[in-house]
Parts: C-alpha cells; structure tokens; sequence
C-alpha cells in the first residue's frame, strides 16, 4: 500500500519509502563497527560523541583508546581532565572531552553510576544534545526518537524535496517530523542506524550514485532532476582570520631543558589544553617587530635571548576562524624562572609529550621537536 504525505514547504505529495527496503539494504550494507556490536550506553555515548565532527576512520582509534583506558563510565569519571584532553588531542572541539568528562561525573554522582534510559533524562547531561540523546535513548534502550544528524537531513530532503534550509529550526522540524512518520514501530534504533548509514555511504552529499539507489522511484530530488541542490542550506557565517605569534621560549629551569608553556582558561575554545604564550596581531609583521610590543615583555622582560628559528606560517581551521599562526623560538639565556609569572609553565622537554595540547601546537612540535 502507498501513503501520500503533503509536505508543508512544497505542497505536493510524494510517495513515503519503503522502509523495509532501507533495512534490508542496512542489514547488506551496514560497516562493521564496535560500537554496533554491543547495547552498553555508555559505549554507544561515547561513538557518538566522538564521532561529531570526525570521521568514521579517524574516530575509530579513538573509541579504541577511550574503551581501553576507561572502559566503564566509573573509570572516565575517576580519571584526571588533562589525562582526558590528552587522550583526547588531535580530536580537536575539545569541548566534547570536557562534557564528556563532566557528564560522566554526574552519572556517577547523581544516578549511582546508571546510565539514564530515556531521551528527556539523557539530555539533562552535558553536551547531549536532541540528536545524541535520542540515538542513545533509540539503540541501547528501545525508546521511539527519531535521531536527526546531518546525513539524516540530507536524506529526507532529497527523498521529499525539502527546500526549506536544513540547518534552520524550520527544516528541522519538517524533516523530524517526516522521520516520525517513517520510523516503523518497532526497534526504532536500527530504524535510526539505517538512517544514519544510508546517508554516510550511499546519499552522500557530492555525486551520490542515484543510478543504484533502492529509493530512486520515491525520491522526489532524484524524479525532479534537483539532487545537486538538495539539501539547502543557511549562508555561509563569514570566516575570521586571526594571526597569531607563539613565542617558544627554550631554556634551562634546575639546569633541565625546558620549554614556557601556559594553560588555556575557562571560556577559551581551548580550555584547558597547553599552549605556547601568544602574541596576536592585526596583520603579518616581521618577527623582530614583536620584540618592542608590550605582550612580548609580558613573556620575556629581559632582553638575555637569541631567536633560533622562525617557522612556516601554519593555517588551522576553526568553526568560524581560520588562525595564520607562526613559531619563534628563542632561547633565554642566563638564569630564567617561569615562577615569576604564574601564567607560565616551565616544562621539560622530555616531559613535554605528557600535555594536551591543541592540533597546532602539536603539528609545530612534530615537525620541530619530533614530539608525539
């Protein structure tokens, strides 16, 4: 039997898939991943937030990592932050380790170590939101929630010819609600696993392969020839760029080579990881101009230093920033104590492997300290 829906951003109706048909297209397809292998909140929670923002193939190493050091959600609990962002570095959006600490505590602390079984529970928790909550609250518990993620927005779009933008709380809603409609009655997690896989390995974003799709004749994109221009989305958030000077600051501390480091505060989109002390700057200037700027002093007050190397300019990309950072090193000579500014660390470079730090500094330190 066909069921005919009216969309309400296009007023037409298209025929609802057959969903049968997506699940034994899963059962064929699906990749083989641990975290599909057991029903334990606490791992499920853990792919999830590991995989915001990552792929599949990156994220995988670090689900092994997690489960290894801290395989109950006692253990990621009881575990030390900067151990955390550690195990964490090169994930990058290091607020997901710091939630995902912090949730765990509250686990621990305020539900006796047992992970909560529904959605409206599960969002209470740092850092879940409506998607993670529900694919946790779907997969390990049963619970009818539909889990919305980008893949699933593309999917329905193409598969109803959305054009309201996907990423406006009005193309959500038309998009959740469409999903409700679809999710079968029983076992809504692979229902929700299905949705997910469908659209990470077959209506993949650029170029998907409409030829060989099992929903070609109930995907409205697909008839109306528009599944380049689907799904719509928001204008682009203008990029900033933002250029930045670490000063490396080499140095015996007890007779021990070491290096400046300082810890990122509460509210920095690194917080909580180690950086070098940074100057930042309105444009690109000759390197030798920052030693008559007041941040430089702020670092170094006496002028007992040689600069060593210059780097590369290196580019990392933010949600909405692009950082053009280069490296000075220096070496201080004399008697130097960092105690003179609790802002600063000294650190032994044969220590220096032992601190989280964030994707950058890390890419200068393997390219000049051979550091990993």
């Amino acid at each position: 039997m066909l069921i005919f829906i009216v969309l309400p951003a296009t007023n037409n109706p298209y025929r609802m898939p057959d969903i049968q048909r997506l699940l034994t297209w899963y059962h064929q397809n699906r990749r083989d991943l641990p975290w599909r292998q057991t029903s334990d909140p606490y791992k499920i929670w853990l792919s999830e937030v590991i995989l915001q923002q990552t792929r599949v193939a990156q994220g995988l190493q670090y689900y092994h990592a997690f489960v290894s050091q801290y395989p109950t959600v006692q253990a990621l609990a009881a575990a030390n932050i900067d151990d955390v962002l550690k195990l964490w570095q090169g994930l990058g959006y290091y607020t997901r380790a710091r939630n995902l600490h912090a949730a765990a505590q509250i686990i621990v602390q305020k539900h006796g170590g047992i992970f909560p079984d529904n959605y409206r529970d599960l969002l209470q928790l740092p850092g879940i939101g409506p998607y993670t909550a529900a694919a946790i609250a779907s997969i390990a518990f049963g619970e009818r929630q539909p889990a919305i993620d980008g893949n699933v927005l593309r999917v329905v779009s193409r598969w109803f010819a959305v054009h309201e933008p996907i990423d406006s709380p009005a193309g959500i809603k038309i998009v959740r609600e469409l999903v409700q409609q679809l999710m079968p009655a029983g076992d809504p997690g692979t229902f929700n696993e299905a949705m997910m896989e469908f659209g990470a390995c077959h209506c993949i974003p650029v170029n998907p392969d409409c030829g060989q799709c099992v929903f070609a004749r109930h995907c409205a994109a697909h008839q109306q020839k528009i599944v380049k221009m689907l799904p719509v989305k928001k204008p682009k958030v203008k990029i900033r760029h933002r250029t930045f000077y670490y000063v490396v600051v080499l140095h015996k501390n007890h007779n021990e080579p070491s290096v400046l480091l300082t810890k990122r505060a509460a509210g920095d989109i690194w917080q909580g990881l180690y950086t070098f002390p940074v100057i930042e700057t309105q444009t690109e200037i000759p390197p030798e101009q920052l030693f008559s700027l007041p941040e430089w002093r702020s670092i170094l007050p006496a002028n007992n230093f040689v600069v060593t190397h210059t780097s590369s300019l290196y580019t990392h990309q933010l949600t909405h920033q692009r950082l053009h950072a280069r490296f000075v090193v220096i070496q201080a000579n004399g008697d130097f104590r960092a105690e003179r500014d609790t802002k600063f660390s000294s650190v032994r470079l044969d220590q220096l492997h032992q601190f989280a730090v964030p994707r950058l500094i890390d890419r200068f330190l393997t390219d000049y300290f051979k550091v990993s």
